[in-house]
């Protein structure tokens, strides 16, 4: 990652003072202008936190009564709150002190976003395709294929499209080997990322490039690689006016993946039957027995260079490239890169309230969360069938199980014009702030930390570093 220009660095400089200025502002007014009133106001803020916490790990991992106080703790703890400041006559105080604190976050993270700003993803100039072929499944993303008119626009563009027949089952990998065989020069789907991983991976095999097109359900390779998620039809600019990347893909057991691929309590639910039809009330019934243990297998990890082990896991989560921080744990995570040649992991192991409070109050510096990236990662458990949800779709492959990464593996074609993918949301360390704000080097400081993680990683070899940790 470059250095900041000078005016970029004056302006993250000047963030990071402001960002500092506020939250002393906000101690100055909990101290200073609410005397002993301020100890209250913090005290309530950090039980309330602590309250709201607990009901939500009650509200996922048990059933009825308790799941009921879980969520009256997750609505009634805020609330409570709100009414003892105004009872004690401190809501000008907290409101001022949450205004000025909120104030520092926002210019924190515009501080660290000006000078973590990453590299993009190399494009080069891609040829127009003779002879496309693309698989569309019409019921995909609740049916985008017919509402957005994608088989008429694809076919006026010269492509060949196959619409998927979703009352059998139709092996997508067979059908895009019989279409190279028969001379297409781009591959592409319109579907869900299960789909796009399968054909992704006949496209790598013949070095042929493929097209993204949006029209799953939640997009997030379409996402990552900067495309049009409203209007999937803009994907096909692609076919006319197109660049190239070269991206990774993820391999689980010998399978290719985009995006993930999930063991452990993700896993277990997306085995469920109902889960297609009610996602979330599936999850919600799941979660109590695979939580509390009684219905799951806890898996272990452990790198290629088995120096970094992750022990009795509840969730273990294999990423594509590395996510932001602990977000794909929320499902809201976003990959700034797919081209640095390295696996992503992040597992979890939470099995009480005082647990989950500590993890949504610290997020990745929680001891129940781990966070690594490394090349190769061999997943174990005590069965000899391990569950695994791959990109979304439900597995069953034999234990051990290995996950690795084939660098620069598939070549996407893109439209020249499209959106781009969305901003990264930094999380700033105060020390980086405080460094940035106020000494010369701050901004090597905070910029050469995510250096290593911007830059493509090379292949392997007798020399290789050993995984990143991140750990609480």
């Amino acid at each position: 990652m470059a250095a900041p220009p000078p005016t970029v660095l004056r302006r993250a400089r000047r963030s990071a003072r402001l960002a500092v200025l506020c939250a002393l502002g906000a101690l100055v007014v909990l101290v200073a202008g609410s005397g002993p009133g301020g100890l209250l106001i913090l005290a309530t803020a950090l039980i309330g936190s602590a309250l709201t916490a607990a009901g939500t790990w009650w509200a996922v991992s048990h059933r009825g009564a308790v799941r009921a106080l879980g969520f009256l703790l997750m609505v009634g703890a805020p609330a409570a709150v709100v009414v003892l400041y105004a009872r004690a006559g401190l809501w000008p105080e907290a409101l001022a002190a949450t205004v000025l604190w909120a104030a520092a976050a926002a210019s924190a993270r515009s501080a660290v976003r000006l000078v973590r700003r990453p590299d993009g993803m190399r494009a080069v100039a891609g040829q127009r395709p003779s002879r496309p072929f693309l698989i569309m499944n019409p019921k995909s993303g609740g049916g985008k294929v017919g509402r957005f008119g994608l088989v008429e626009k694809a076919e006026a563009l010269g492509a060949r499209v196959a619409l998927l027949d979703t009352s059998a089952t139709v092996d997508v990998a067979a059908l895009a080997r019989q279409a190279v065989a028969e001379g297409a020069d781009l591959l592409g789907v319109a579907g869900g990322d299960g789909t796009q991983a399968r054909v992704a991976e006949v496209a790598a095999e013949h070095d042929l490039p493929f097209l993204v097109i949006s029209a799953g359900t939640r997009n997030h390779f379409a996402m990552d690689l900067g495309l049009d998620r409203t209007d999937p039809a803009r994907c096909l600019d692609a076919l006319t006016d197109g660049e190239e990347l070269r991206v990774d893909l993820g391999t689980v057991g010998g399978l290719t993946f985009v995006n993930t691929a999930s063991f452990g309590v993700y896993a277990q639910i997306v085995q469920r039957p109902e889960y297609r039809d009610a996602k979330a009330g599936a999850a919600l019934d799941a979660l109590p027995d695979l939580l509390l243990g009684y219905g799951g297998h806890l898996v272990d990890a452990r790198t290629e260079e088995e120096d970094a082990r992750l022990d009795a896991q509840q969730a273990l989560l294999i990423s594509n490239n590395p996510y932001t921080g602990t977000e794909p744990v929320s499902g809201g995570g976003r990959r700034p890169r797919l081209d640095l040649g390295v696996l992503g992991v992040v597992g979890i192991r939470v099995t009480n309230a005082a647990q989950a409070t500590r993890l949504a109050l610290r997020g990745g510096r929680a001891a129940g969360l781990r966070v690594l990236t490394c090349r190769q990662v061999v997943v174990g458990s005590d069965t000899d069938r391990i569950p695994v949800a791959v990109d979304g779709e439900a597995l069953y492959l034999p234990a051990p199980v290995v996950c690795g990464i084939r660098p620069g593996a598939l070549r996407v074609l893109v439209p020249r014009g499209r959106p781009g993918p969305p901003p990264v949301r930094p999380t700033p360390e105060w020390r980086e702030i405080l460094s940035l704000a106020f000494t010369r080097s701050g901004s090597g400081a905070v910029a050469g930390a995510r250096a290593a993680e911007q830059a493509p990683a090379q292949a392997p070899g007798p020399g290789a570093a050993p995984p990143t940790d991140r750990t609480g």
